[in-house]
């Protein structure tokens, strides 16, 4: 009789699971269409304009094109560029290690207002950022006639367009650690500490891997922004050609100076790098989706599951019989 009822119930709880409704209500048509209109909005709005920057940048032939990207102030421009990135991510991702390590590990006063904080440049327009650093470091600024008496130039020098990339680029890495670690709870770095594990050690071998692809998506994107910051780095680069003027500052130049073909060609490597950071995001992304989806499925205090042995199951089902 018991296993009679045994297989119904079985065969009761596999039907509940054939017969279980789809998420997807609306009809196949309306997934269709809604499919298209997002199609056709990525492919108006993002890959013809994609196609048309390489296929103006190539429209004098491929030796214009190369003759364009060697041009010292193209090359000058490039370089600028990495350099800014080189300088900033690093800065922000020290920066977002440790304020998304506090602000999800720990509870103290003021841990709403760093938190606030962290979303103050996605609030500020980017010109406005340039305009502050001004106010504090230009030459009629807070500190522009003790940085000239020391001989310090920020304005209208590297060291301003890094400060301008470091404030609109910040929150990337930060805003991408928090809702992951948050997730991931405190029982791995508990039980480290119990066992006997510095907080370094608990660092390096317990919360940086649990965190490792949210930390490359946040540097993938601070990265993409930091190369193609305009707004804030126009502000504080007075545009000196050769000097400060990065590729998207090159590129304005060169159009408003109606050489459309250079123009296109310095913005089609900017046009690369977005590919390759789309590409690089997507893998990130995938990973880090496992990883939420690992931390939310399976405690921290869940051992291995052993299957029953051969010995152990006998007596069960003599004594079913």
């Amino acid at each position: 009789m018991s296993q009679d009822t045994v297989v119904l119930s079985g065969s009761g709880a596999a039907n509940n699971a054939v017969r279980r409704p789809d998420p997807v209500t609306e009809p196949r048509v309306v997934r269709w269409i809604l499919t298209g209109i997002a199609l056709l909005f990525l492919a108006l709005f993002l890959a013809l304009p994609l196609v048309a920057v390489f296929y103006q940048a190539l429209s004098k032939g491929v030796a214009f094109y190369f003759e364009s990207l060697a041009d010292p102030d193209a090359v000058s421009a490039i370089k600028l560029t990495l350099l800014t990135a080189a300088i900033a991510v690093p800065l922000n991702l020290m920066f977002g290690l440790a304020a998304s390590w506090c602000i999800a590990k720990f509870e103290f006063r003021g841990k709403a207002l760093l938190t606030t904080l962290i979303d103050l440049p996605f609030s500020v327009s980017p010109v406005i950022s340039g305009l502050i650093y001004v106010l504090m470091f230009g030459a009629q600024g807070w500190f522009g006639p003790w940085l000239a008496d020391h001989n310090v130039q920020i304005i209208f020098a590297v060291p301003g367009i890094v400060l301008a990339t470091i404030f609109v680029t910040f929150p990337f890495v930060a805003r991408e650690l928090i809702p992951l670690m948050q997730a991931q709870g405190n029982d791995e770095e508990e039980a480290a500490h119990v066992l006997g594990a510095s907080g370094w050690q608990i660092f390096r071998r317990v919360t940086l891997p649990n965190v490792k692809w949210g930390l490359l998506y946040g540097v993938i994107l601070c990265n993409a922004r930091a190369m193609g910051e305009f707004g804030a780095v126009s502000v504080v680069s007075g545009h000196i050609r050769g000097q400060t003027d990065t590729m998207p500052l090159h590129v304005e130049i060169l159009y408003n100076e109606y050489n459309f073909s250079a123009a296109f060609a310095v913005a089609s490597v900017l046009a690369l790098l977005a590919l390759v950071t789309l590409g690089l995001k997507l893998l990130a992304e995938r990973h880090m989706s496992a990883e939420l989806a690992s931390a939310r499925d399976v405690p921290a205090h869940a051992g291995p599951v052993s299957k029953p042995s051969a010995q152990s199951t006998q007596p069960a089902a003599q004594s079913v019989q």
